[in-house]
Parts: structure tokens; sequence; C-alpha cells
């Protein structure tokens, strides 16, 4: 475990702009730098929780999709265009969020964003699984507006968590901690399309497989997949709640750390108090502001890797949504209802693979990469693009596939189009704070999370373009 943990040492920071690092520094591939700040597994692993946190809402909206679908089915419009709303909303709405957030630096108290994100994902998840029991006959227009309503302020709570996870991870000068946040974003990804595709195993019959739910169909009840749906927002309730309870003595360490690096500079000839939510009765702490061209200044190819690598991502979801597999849907497994879930399962695996294999000891060709040549991370978020025009060789629709085989959609197309995904974006997010002044570590940690949320915006928008294929 100490051999691990040596070599799980990061580069050493550069305080100034891209440059070779000089020859007198560590070497890279020995991992000889010497951080502040002690590794923690435990710190760690509250990280990746946070990481879980993250996203588990966003991806419990996915899994309630089917309900959803029985809400909505007795207005055509609504049931076609739902899930079209809930992505612009939420990309819409999280994009300005985190816009905004970015430029509030100077008394940001990144802990109290990320508790308060944490209380406000309780108390909207918590209404969602009310609605699964209660009002089940209020129109389907009036059902939308309060789902959106949710979604909106869903967005608005990921933009606070996004903005203060990152920044708040970077504060500790730890490089680990930061991939352990993309690492647990890799979990909250993979969980929902496994349970889903366990669920429909379990229990839905082989003769249905073929049934694909239609504007045309007879309206279902409202309260078919109400115990689910109501099981998978009461779920993300109970997330929200570990990690605030795991969160709050990381909080108190990070004052900690605060308060000694401050003393250690000498910045007041006795230790200063660091403010923290937990004392209402002080200011949050003063920080100078780091402006955003500053950042991009410095960080112009990882930004540009990470806001590419997430752009082009946002295709998949597009394509696995309509590529079946070309074996008989008589077997569950190759049914639609199973077959798609397995589809995000693959991607969404390789997916946390990637944010893995960018921690792990032997990866140090990769550490080489994101210390001295940041522009390879550009060309590699340039070169994930060939993955797209591989989707048009499944088969898309039912209709038939170039290249006959599931094992080529899942294992070479699907798995590593998210692996590439998920060790590029760990790699960008922690080789950024490598490249800036301790000062600006925070800044930069809101900055690369603006960059993915912007990716994300920006991908969503254009994947309508890829909606009639």
């Amino acid at each position: 475990m100490e051999r691990l943990r040596t070599l799980f040492t990061p580069s050493k920071p550069s305080p100034g702009e891209y440059q070779r690092l000089d020859e007198e520094e560590a070497d890279i591939q020995e991992g000889e730098c010497e951080e502040e700040v002690p590794f923690s597994w435990a710190e760690y692993f509250i990280f990746v929780l946070i990481g879980v946190a993250m996203l588990w809402s966003w991806n419990m909206f996915l899994a309630a999709a089917p309900y959803f679908y029985t809400r909505f089915q007795s207005n055509p419009w609504i049931l076609a265009n739902s899930q079209s709303s809930i992505l612009t909303t939420s990309t819409i709405v999280n994009l300005i969020s985190v816009l905004v957030l970015t430029n509030m630096q100077s008394g940001a108290s990144y802990p109290f964003r990320i508790i308060l994100s944490l209380l406000a994902n309780a108390v909207i998840f918590a209404l969602l699984a009310i609605s699964t029991t209660t009002f089940l006959g209020v129109p389907a227009p009036m059902y939308l507006a309060f789902v959106l309503l949710m979604v909106a302020l869903a967005a608005w709570a990921a933009g606070l968590m996004q903005n203060g996870a990152f920044a708040f991870a970077a504060s500790f000068g730890r490089t680990e901690y930061t991939q352990g946040i993309m690492a647990g974003q890799g979990i909250a990804g993979i969980l929902p399309p496994l349970t889903q595709m366990l669920s429909y195993l379990a229990f839905t019959a082989p003769s249905s497989a073929d049934d694909q739910p239609t504007a045309d169909d007879e309206p279902a009840d409202p309260s078919t997949g109400s115990t689910a749906a109501f099981i998978y927002f009461l779920t993300a309730v109970l997330i929200s709640a570990i990690t605030l309870a795991a969160f709050i003595p990381l909080m108190r360490r990070q004052a900690q750390i605060l308060q000694q690096r401050a003393f250690a500079a000498s910045l007041s000839p006795e230790p200063i108090t660091v403010t923290t939510p937990l004392s209402p009765k002080q200011g949050p702490t003063r920080r100078k502001h780091i402006g955003i061209l500053t950042l991009l200044a410095k960080l112009h190819w990882l930004a540009g890797a990470i806001f590419l690598s997430f752009a082009t991502s946002m295709f998949f979801p597009v394509f696995t949504g309509k590529i079946l597999s070309v074996h008989d849907n008589s077997i569950s497994l190759f049914s639609p209802g199973a077959f798609i879930p397995l589809g995000f399962f693959a991607w969404n695996l390789g997916d946390l693979s990637g944010r893995v294999v960018a921690a792990l000891p032997f990866a140090t060709w990769h550490r080489l990469l994101r210390c001295r040549h940041p522009a390879a991370l550009f060309a590699v978020s340039v070169a994930r693009t060939v993955f797209l025009p591989f989707y048009l060789l499944c088969n898309l629709h039912g209709k038939g596939a170039v290249v006959e085989s599931d094992l080529f959609y899942l294992a070479v197309v699907q798995f590593p189009f998210g692996l590439t995904n998920g060790w590029l974006g760990a790699s960008a997010m922690m080789a950024a704070a490598e490249w800036v002044d301790e000062e600006e570590r925070e800044a930069t940690g809101a900055f690369m999370g603006l960059c993915i949320v912007s990716g994300l915006a920006v991908g969503s928008v254009l994947s309508f373009t890829a909606a009639g294929i």
C-alpha cells in the first residue's frame, strides 16, 4: 500500500505558462515531487463520494424516463419532446450557473456551495419522490412544468457542486483528489443503466421484447412504475445525505490545511482562523480574483481538450438509444429493453475505467504527457471524433449493420469511446493544477469545471444534428 501511495504522487506544479520542465526538476517517471499535504485514502474516497453525488441526481432523471413516459403518454407532443426539454433545460441552467459562480471568486466559500448543493438535491428529489405517490391525476402539461422546474433547480445545484467541488479539491494540492471526483462521476454513470438492464431481465417477459412505446398506445395508468420511481428518487436523497455527513470532517481538514499554510507563509504573526460555513459570525475568506482570460492563457490546451472531449461525447446517447442487437430478440438480453441499457453501461464502464487508469501508478507515461506536452492531450481529444462514424456501421434502428457484430459495437465503439473520455477528462483536470500558481488552484478547479459544463452544453446542442439519423 505504501508503494502504491508513493507511485501515486503526481508531478510538481509549474508556476508559469506552458513551458518545458527544466532538467533540474524531479524526474516525472520517478514521482519525486514533494507535496505539502500528505495523501489520505480516507479523504480520497470522500472525494469519490462527492463525485458520485455530483452526477447521481442527473442519472436519476435518466433512470426515471420510463416512469415519465407513463405520466406524459396522454399528450403526444409532450411525450415526443419531454426528453429534449429536460436535456435543454438542464444544460442551459447548468452552464449559466457555473458561468456566474466562476466569476464570483473573491468572497466565495466553496465548502458552503457544496453543502448548499447537497441540501438542495435532497429537497428536490424528496419532492420528486412525493410526486410519484400523490397528485397522480394532474394533466401532463402541469406535471411537465413541475418536472422542468425540478430539473432546473437540480441543474443549479449541480452547478454549485461542480464549481465548489473542483475548487475545493484543488485547494488540497493533491491531484489524486480531483481524479477521485472524476472517478465518482464515472461510478454514478454505470449504476443506473446496470440497474435498468437487470430489472428488465428480471421482470419483463421475452414476448414483450419488441414492444416499443409510442404516442399511439393507449395511455398507461399513472401509477405504473411509481414504486420504482419512488425508490430511484429516494436513493438520490440518501446519497446526498451520506455525502453531506462525510463532507463535514473533510471541510474541517481543509480549514486546518489553509490555516497551516497561512501561518507557514508568515501571512500573520499568529495562526489565523479560516472561515468555514460552520462559523457564521465571520465573513468569507477574501481571495484575489483570477480572471478567466488569465487562466485560459495558461491552460488553453487543457481547457480545449476537456471542452472538445465532452462535447464530442454528447453524441453517444443519441446513437446508443437507436442501435439494436443484430441477434434475435427472442433472447431477453438482445431485446431493446436490455440491449440499449447494455450499450449505455458499456460506454460508462469505459468512462469509469479511463478515470481510474489516469491515476494508476503504472501510468507514468500519461504523467509525462500532461506535465510536458499538454498539447498532446488536445490532439487526443481531436482524434476521438473518429469514433462518431463508427456508429453508422452498427445496427441503427434495427435496419441492419455494416459490421454485424454486437461485440464490435460494445467493445470496439462504446467501451473505447467512453475509455478515452474518462482518461482524457481526468488527465486534463489533474494536469490543470500543475500549470498554475498555488493561489490560483481553487479558481483553476472552478474554471476547468466550467469547461466541462460548456462542452456538455455545446455538445448537447450539436447532437441534434444527428437526431434524424
